[in-house]
Formats: C-alpha cells, sequence, structure tokens
C-alpha cells in the first residue's frame, strides 16, 4: 500500500504532503500525522527560514540538490506540499520506508 503522504509524479519525480512543526529542537521526521508525514525543524516560523530549512532537509535526505526541492503550497502554512524532482529509487525507498 502506497503511503498517501508520498505522491509519484509521472515524470519521476515525488510530491509529498507535510505537516512541519517548526521551532523543535532538532530536525527530522517524527512519523504520519492524519494523510500527512510530520517534519519537527528547529528553524523558527520567521522570515522564511522554516521553508528553506525544509527544502535544505529534504534534499540532503534524498541526495538531490536544493534546487529539486519546490515549495508547492502552504508558504506561511503548517500544511505544505512538497515537489522533489530527479530522485534515484534508493531516495524514494527511503521516504516509503518512512511510513
Amino acid at each position: 500500500m502506497a503511503a498517501e503522504w508520498l505522491r509519484l509524479t509521472d515524470d519521476g519525480g515525488v510530491v509529498l504532503v507535510l505537516h512541519i512543526q517548526p521551532g523543535a529542537k532538532q530536525t527530522g521526521f517524527a512519523g504520519p500525522h492524519g494523510e500527512a508525514m510530520k517534519i519537527r525543524l528547529a528553524a523558527p516560523p520567521v522570515d522564511g527560514k522554516a521553508n528553506a530549512a525544509l527544502c535544505a532537509f529534504l534534499a540532503e535526505f534524498c541526495g538531490v540538490p536544493k534546487s529539486a526541492v519546490t515549495l508547492l503550497s502552504g508558504e506561511i502554512s503548517r500544511a505544505k506540499r512538497v515537489r522533489i524532482d530527479a530522485l534515484q529509487p534508493a531516495a524514494i525507498e527511503r521516504l516509503r520506508a518512512l511510513g
């Protein structure tokens, strides 16, 4: 069964449905949160710092350049949709293994 928060695109990318908790002690995946994946971010939710930290975290986790990560929606919300392009199959499996 495919994770509801992880959707493959026709061109080899993925769209992630995320719930973000900014201002946490450390950055990392926290597990499923309804139909989203919860990510805790150490960055504060001011001046776009949390969004930048989210994109950098996902790029590093997936082994892609930061330019391959795009925030599709939720710029000022905890509920976000993020697209990641140019993923290797191993990175997709790492994401699927999260939940």
